[in-house]
């Protein structure tokens, strides 16, 4: 409406690019453009914004027309009636622009059911960014509207070409079709109405992104439709990353992230979460909703599983575990601690079809027994590491079918199993020379059993804590003979006394590891190891009742490789000395119950905590 009400606005039709691009214009009511006029009162005239001209002929005219157009009772036809070619030359001409635009009531300008918009048309404001409108000297090429902000800038330009009806009705906002150099002739003729004039100026293909990132009122469904396109755009950008980057940026999540949280974003991240590398190692401990189903899903779609972990899942059953591991035949590691449910079925059918198997932790299965431990042995003959602590039903017939079945292990461990005797660790001494880890914490072995441990040349971790009747001699032999030892826990064994571990100080050229808890030993065990070992950097000395400040700070002081020194429970030695001790050897972790305290609070600090918080909560 702008250009339409310019003073050479009659001619428009028939100007040439070249002049278009010279010419300029200046607007009737010296604002931005007619699209953003203000109408102040229904009776102001407007004569006093515009100069006039002179004419007679032109003003019978021109009120000849504004009769005609006051008469008109629809949009559609007023819209008709000021696009008619035959009209604009005379209705816009020269004096008679100023009389038809006096004689027709402002109401008719304003209609709402012309411009589409329920506002108050006493006061219709440009909503730029600046206060107040500002003087165009040239024609708007993305005029706003007064009604509606400008969308989000760098939207993609629209190509559709707006129909009929939409060049046929007064716009206050941009169709969504794009401003080109290609507009056709009645493009031109409605250019007034549409505020499109791509082809007046050289840089209008430079404000096409602007032009084409206005959304309107009028167009609500075109809009709309881009905004979702648009939102859908930016929340899918990461989707156009690789899918190998995708995989290792999912590697990260737990599988219960994965499961119930990634996969549910959509198709592309579920088919992602469902790669065959995600279902190699599956972990679902302690996840009390896994069920069978579950595991026969798993087993149906992925075929590749090479780790399974279903510890402290109370609600497997031995169907679950049975389909899981007959459709799994490389499973390499399963781990199923404290599934008291489970019976010999389950480990049975693991040790079946899963020759491959090299990794067997199923401590604390009350139900298993030795039928389970024979098939591992005779199935399973790449088994390098397996736990049986805690099942009470396995005695050394099972044990000793495993040994002989199974020559590749290289970790046995085993926790109070009254049925394990020297048997056991006879065969495994004799049948797995390849052991590195052996443990028989609580079981019925003693002395005679664990000199066969001697025959271990690899053995680097021997946990032989609560023996009953194990005697020094034994121990010194073992440590002389195994020379890759670096890890040896005598824990709750009170025959051991200063003398062995004044020998295993002296002998254990790789020992790293002592643990002393509840030995009966004195100050002269503890400065024995300052004083003849080189390699010792931790000694748990806690509840040995003999010890005393004499031993701890002779330790600290005479060892050069002592890292952490487990004072708990010592009653003889006073927490001032510690504290000394402390802070004359910062590189020495001392544990006792105060220094274990103030080590939990700092930890506690360090993330957060308070007083306060606490005592509120």
């Amino acid at each position: 409406m702008g250009h339409l009400l310019s003073k050479n606005g009659y001619c428009l039709k028939k100007r040439t690019r070249k002049l278009r691009k010279k010419k300029r214009r200046n607007c009737f009511l010296q604002g931005p453009c007619m699209l953003c006029f203000i109408v102040r009162s229904t009776s102001e005239s407007l004569e006093d914004e515009c100069p006039c001209e002179s004419g007679g002929g032109a003003v019978s005219a021109a009120s000849k027309l504004a009769e005609h157009y006051a008469s008109l009772s629809s949009p559609e036809d007023c819209a008709r009636f000021l696009l008619s070619p035959g009209v604009l030359g005379v209705g816009w001409e020269g004096q008679g622009r100023r009389s038809l635009l006096s004689t027709v009531p402002a109401r008719l300008i304003g209609a709402p059911a012309l411009f589409h918009c329920s506002a108050d048309y006493s006061e219709m404001v440009c909503k730029r960014k600046s206060g107040e409108p500002r003087r165009c000297t040239a024609p708007c090429k993305q005029p706003r509207c007064a009604f509606h902000e400008a969308g989000e800038e760098g939207e993609e330009e629209r190509n559709t070409s707006p129909t009929a009806d939409q060049r046929l009705l007064p716009q206050l906002c941009p169709l969504p079709s794009s401003s080109s150099a290609s507009s056709s002739e009645e493009e031109s003729s409605g250019v007034g109405l549409q505020a499109t004039d791509s082809i007046d100026s050289p840089s209008s293909s430079a404000a096409t992104p602007e032009s084409s990132s206005f959304s309107c009122p009028l167009s609500n469904s075109d809009g709309s439709e881009e905004g979702k396109s648009t939102e859908i755009t930016d929340t899918s950008r990461i989707n156009h990353l690789p899918s190998s980057i995708l995989l290792k940026i999912f590697s990260h999540l737990s599988v219960k992230e994965r499961c119930l949280s990634a996969s549910l974003v959509c198709k592309y991240w579920r088919d992602l979460c469902l790669d065959f590398q995600f279902w190699k190692q599956i972990d679902l401990s302690g996840l009390q909703q896994v069920k069978d189903d579950l595991l026969v899903k798993i087993a149906t779609r992925r075929q590749n599983v090479t780790e399974i972990n279903i510890s402290d899942c109370r609600n497997v059953q031995d169907h679950g575990v049975c389909t899981l591991a007959s459709h799994c035949p490389g499973l390499v590691k399963y781990t199923a601690y404290r599934c008291k449910q489970l019976s010999d079925l389950s480990l049975c059918t693991v040790a079946s079809h899963c020759p491959l198997l090299q990794k067997v932790h199923v401590g604390n299965q009350d139900k298993l027994t030795d039928h389970a431990l024979k098939q591992l042995g005779e199935h399973c003959p790449e088994l390098k590491d397996v736990h049986f602590g805690q099942c009470y039903n396995v005695s050394d017939e099972g044990l000793i079918a495993l040994a002989k079945g199974c020559p590749k292990l290289q970790r046995i461990y085993m926790q109070e199993n009254k049925l394990v005797t020297d048997r056991s660790v006879r065969a495994f001494a004799e049948h797995c020379p390849e052991l590195q880890f052996v443990g028989f914490m609580g079981c019925s072995v003693t002395s005679q059993g664990v000199i066969h441990l001697t025959r271990l040349r690899n053995l680097s971790s021997l946990d032989l804590r609560h023996i009953s009747e194990l005697n020094n001699e034994t121990v010194m032999e073992v440590v002389r003979k195994c020379r890759n030892l670096s890890s040896l826990n005598l824990c709750l064994n009170w025959s051991i006394n200063d003398r062995c571990v004044e020998i295993i100080a002296k002998e254990g050229r790789s020992l790293k590891e002592l643990y002393l808890v509840s030995c009966k030993i004195t100050d002269y065990a503890l400065i024995a190891i300052g004083q003849y070992s080189s390699t010792i950097e931790t000694v748990d000395a806690g509840w040995c009742k003999e010890i005393t400040d004499q031993g701890a700070t002779q330790i600290a002081k005479s060892s050069k490789s002592l890292r952490y020194l487990g004072l708990m429970r010592c009653d003889k030695v006073n927490e001032e000395t510690v504290e000394r001790l402390v802070l004359q050897y910062p590189h020495i972790v001392f544990s006792t119950v105060m220094q274990d305290c103030k080590r939990t609070l700092e930890r506690a600090y360090q993330m957060g905590w308070s007083p306060n918080t606490s005592t509120a909560s």
